[in-house]
């Protein structure tokens, strides 16, 4: 534990990549041997189930720190984070505690089945015999959700230096369905077990976004181009008589899409597919807001499969007759995954991504400013001699989208952020005009620079008018520009209006509330998209 507590520290204090690398190859060289597959079972998001609800971790904390609900209530809002919070109140502890992290783990899986009483008991003994940075470890062990500044391919690439394994084998290894309390992490970096899961995915290869000219990829006819598709990606994977769907999430999503299950009986076994999980009714491509109406569903019913019918668009073929073929040419995969598709009987639910003729640069920037009109993002650059990489590698894969939405708004709620955020308001809720009224539109907090964020944050302070917990409402005077890349009709907002990915794209110090947009203005657009 104390090791894991020391590692979240290193992790958090520093911004820069190598640190945080040189970080996490120190603790897989001196950690538990136990303890690692539960590390890296944490980092890829495969939390345990959370043995001790939130409110009785809350009110043990305040009776045990004897201090008022509402000191406790203010705290939290200020540290934005319960899990640090309850570690920051509690007094300091009587005693120590030397056990590893797998068995820590492994008790608060066992309180699952026991009594409140008896996890008060077992919390508490815990709380009195860790350090402040220990109790933050063992609470988010509670709670389940780690959320630190470590991804995928960052993990990957400090285990690969340290057990001197290839980082593709370790990403192909880490996905889709192991569990670390019977798995060695010798096992678990190998790859020894990936053969034995008939429904194991691939690492997914991703795109960098088109940072220059296009004419500066160089001869147009060394690239193919694809639509790009606002949906949900995912592989489909048929191996031994068996169909599996998962999402780029690595969560498996087969039950949830009834109308690709007949590909069980035509995709032949030992084949992976890569593509777009769309909404799609008679070959075209529904807006992703019709895709929602599908997704994280238990069961399906009659009404959900005619209103949001389920399309697969495949971009490529990552196994054939049981091969991993990943590193052949992207030309090569693509004539392996047309033969494949175009034997298939239900065309409308499985179609190849269609690839755009283009003689020219110019040709294809005109081509992909029809891009919303079929409801796309914009365009795929693929190098057809390009392999099918585990994450991101520049230079081969490039997204080239379509510019977003915007519109000017002002900012009308504030709220603290968490982690290195949790002292400065940088939530921000946004609204534009409805008469003389103001009706909000979306919820932002990325876009502005740290500077910025420390001049927003001294606004609020300085013209907060009303507090609704950690919430504050504030003089709608600051005017931001909204970027956006999707409007649709919502049911579930005030506005009556959902805004896809909505972000902040500049601070319109230029302007004053008086001239931000009117919901009138959002309906001519999507009367407009429509």
């Amino acid at each position: 534990m104390k090791r894991f507590a020391q590692l979240i520290q290193e992790l958090e204090l520093s911004n820069k990549t190598n640190d945080k690398l040189e970080a996490l190859v120190n603790y897989f060289s001196q950690a538990d041997e136990r303890d690692k597959p539960y590390v890296i079972a944490l980092f890829t998001g495969k939390k345990p189930k959370r043995p001790v609800a939130t409110n009785l971790i809350k009110q043990w904390a305040i009776a045990l720190s004897d201090i008022p609900e509402w000191l406790f209530t203010e705290s939290y809002h200020n540290v934005g984070d319960l899990s640090e919070t309850v570690a920051l109140v509690l007094p300091t502890a009587e005693h120590t505690i030397e056990k590893p992290l797998h068995q820590w783990i492994a008790e608060l899986a066992e309180l699952q089945a026991k009594t409140d009483d008896e996890k008060k008991n077992y919390v508490l003994t815990a709380w009195n015999s860790l350090t402040t940075a220990e109790r933050f470890i063992f609470n988010k062990l509670i709670s389940g959700n780690f959320r630190i500044g470590v991804s995928n391919k960052m993990l990957v690439n400090a285990i690969a230096k340290q057990s001197q394994q290839d980082p593709n084998k370790i990403m192909h290894s880490i996905m889709g369905k192991w569990q670390p309390k019977s798995i060695s992490y010798i096992e678990l970096t190998s790859g020894s077990h990936v053969n034995t899961d008939n429904s194991w995915p691939y690492p997914f290869c991703l795109a960098y976004a088109l940072d220059t000219e296009p004419e500066n990829l160089g001869d147009p006819t060394a690239w193919q181009a694809e639509w790009k598709w606002d949906g949900i990606r995912g592989q489909i994977v048929k191996r031994n008589g068996e169909l599996f769907i998962w999402s780029r999430g690595e969560e498996l999503v087969t039950e949830q899409f009834p109308e690709l299950h007949f590909l069980k009986d035509e995709l032949p076994d030992g084949s992976v597919l890569d593509g777009e999980i769309l909404a799609v009714k008679d070959g075209k491509v529904l807006p992703f807001s019709t895709l929602q109406q599908r997704l994280n569903r238990k069961t399906i019913n009659k009404s959900q499969l005619e209103n949001a019918p389920i399309g697969f668009f495949t971009y490529d073929l990552l196994e054939h007759e049981a091969k991993d073929i990943r590193t052949s040419t992207l030309s090569q995969r693509r004539n392996w995954l047309e033969k494949i598709i175009n034997q298939l009987s239900q065309k409308n639910q499985v179609l190849l991504s269609p690839i755009i003729n283009f003689s020219s640069w110019q040709q294809l920037a005109e081509i992909r400013e029809t891009a919303r009109e079929i409801n796309s993002e914009g365009i795929m650059l693929k190098n057809l001699h390009s392999i099918f990489h585990s994450g991101r590698k520049r230079g081969d894969w490039w997204k080239w989208k379509i510019n977003p939405y915007t519109v000017d708004t002002v900012m009308i709620y504030a709220q603290k952020g968490s982690g290195r955020r949790a002292n400065f308001y940088t939530d921000y809720t946004f609204a534009v005009r409805d008469g003389e009224k103001l009706i909000t539109i979306a919820k932002a907090y990325s876009g502005l620079t740290d500077k910025e964020i420390k001049e927003v944050n001294s606004f609020v302070n300085k013209n907060a008018i009303e507090k609704f917990g950690p919430v504050r409402t504030v003089k709608p005077e600051l005017v931001f520009e909204i970027a956006f890349e999707g409007i649709a009709e919502s049911k579930r907002h005030k506005a009556g209006l959902a805004l896809r990915f909505p972000r902040i794209a500049r601070w319109r110090k230029d302007k004053n509330a008086s001239e931000i947009n009117t919901l009138d203005d959002l309906r001519q657009l999507l009367m407009t998209k429509d």
